[in-house]
């Protein structure tokens, strides 16, 4: 255990609760039952909750976000131990989609797959500061504080990898299959618990259960009845996890392997916007406006929309507009963010404002409509995001839809 020499540090951990043997049980697939390890994987929690109480990335960070993060780490611990295939499915998507092993962190010449890694612990750190720790949610993954305590985290897993037991309850997707109506019930099972309970995919959905408890009143006698109607409902509509893939193609992932192939949805109906708009653009699919009554006249002159009408001038006053048109969809608009887009045919682009906004872009949920994010990320527009305390762009540029993933959820990968 370290040594903590401030009184400051002692008084915290004196007075930071233990994490509890439900917390730990409730992460795991076979929850509630108790297993002979038990004590073995809450007894490392606690360690990766206090033994790192003297980093300075532990100074303000909650306790509720301490002991998310030990547990996180120790379900991944339990998972590689066992072999249960949540992070090895993580693994082999990242290597589909992007040709590298983790986002961020090159591996070293060390690395093992699916075993325990310290580019594996790091990214578990950010992943959680990201998407549950509010005030640092924009740090960058290569900021010191937060590797100095993901490399404790490391090394206190790694004193007892060796000679770690493997835990069980977590046969998951062995021997499953789609075809076999007697595996049904185990699937939904599995389903529920990457959705509700699994240490990988639950910090992502942190944002989404906060949008989903807003809309019910919980001071309703029937509130708690409609927010587990509404979960059930979410567990098959709403994409999860740090690749913000669908539960069904998560377990896709775990029970059949392979990869999830984009869909292709392609009609051959031009929507009537089309044709109209390319030709008021000189065949270009996106506009950028300064004023919203250059863009009316657009709407008015360029799509015969109804003349002398103030059309959508609920947007009315924003600092700038873009309108895009696709080929199937039709035409979206965004506003207040032509600034940060980077194209020769944008003359509101604006490198300063870039520098200090553009990260919101892929952060943000409601900022940037997907279609029109995928748009800029395949043109190389977005230049100058920036994580916070960070002036390397290229950070954020590698991993540009990683991170919208990661953050957007839905309002990325929805259609």
């Amino acid at each position: 255990m370290s040594v903590c020499h401030s009184s400051n540090i002692t008084l915290l951990y004196l007075e930071m609760d233990n994490i509890t043997l439900d917390e730990l049980l409730y992460l795991r697939p076979n929850y509630p039952e108790h297993t002979k390890h038990d004590e073995f994987f809450l007894d490392l929690a606690n360690r990766l909750l206090h033994d790192t109480i003297d980093l300075p990335y532990r100074e303000d960070m909650p306790e509720d976000i301490a002991k998310r993060m030990a547990l996180t780490l120790t379900g991944y611990m339990e998972d590689i131990l066992a072999d249960a295939g949540l992070w090895r499915s993580f693994i082999e998507e990242c290597r589909y989609l992007y040709g590298y092993t983790l986002p961020f962190y090159e591996v070293s010449d060390d690395y093992v797959d699916y075993e325990l890694n310290r580019e594996d612990v790091r990214f578990l750190v950010w992943y959680v500061t990201a998407t549950l720790w509010q005030e640092r949610r924009l740090i960058s993954p290569y900021d010191e504080k937060l590797l100095e305590y993901a490399d404790r985290c490391y090394e206190i897993l790694d004193m007892v990898y060796d000679d770690a037991p493997v835990p069980e309850g977590y046969p998951l997707a062995r021997n499953l299959s789609f075809k076999d109506p007697e595996d049904t019930e185990e699937l939904y099972d599995l389903s529920r618990w990457l959705f509700l309970h699994s240490y990988l995919l639950t910090p992502a959905f942190g944002t989404t259960l906060a949008e989903i408890i807003s809309e019910i009143d919980m001071n309703d006698p029937e509130g708690e009845t409609i927010l587990n109607k509404r979960l059930e409902e979410a567990m098959f509509e709403l994409p999860t996890g740090p690749l913000a893939l669908y539960t069904t193609e998560w377990l896709h992932l775990l029970v059949e392997g392979g990869h999830v192939k984009p869909q292709e949805n392609h009609s051959d109906k031009i929507h009537p916007y089309y044709e109209k708009f390319c030709a008021g653009s000189a065949g270009k699919e996106i506009m950028f406006f300064d004023r919203y009554e250059k863009m009316n006249d657009f709407f008015i002159d360029t799509l015969g929309w109804e003349k002398g009408k103030e059309h959508l001038d609920q947007v009315k006053g924003a600092d700038d507009y873009i309108l895009m048109v696709n080929r199937e969809k039709g035409m979206l608009m965004a506003c207040n963010i032509a600034r940060c887009v980077n194209t020769p045919d944008n003359p509101y682009y604006d490198p300063d404002y870039a520098k200090e906004h553009a990260i919101t872009l892929l952060t943000d949920r409601g900022r940037c409509p997907g279609d029109l994010l995928q748009m800029i990320f395949r043109q190389g527009w977005l230049t100058d995001a920036l994580f916070a305390g960070s002036s390397d762009p290229s950070e954020v540029n590698k991993h540009q839809d990683l991170i919208a993933r990661c953050f957007l959820q839905l309002y990325y990968r929805g259609d």
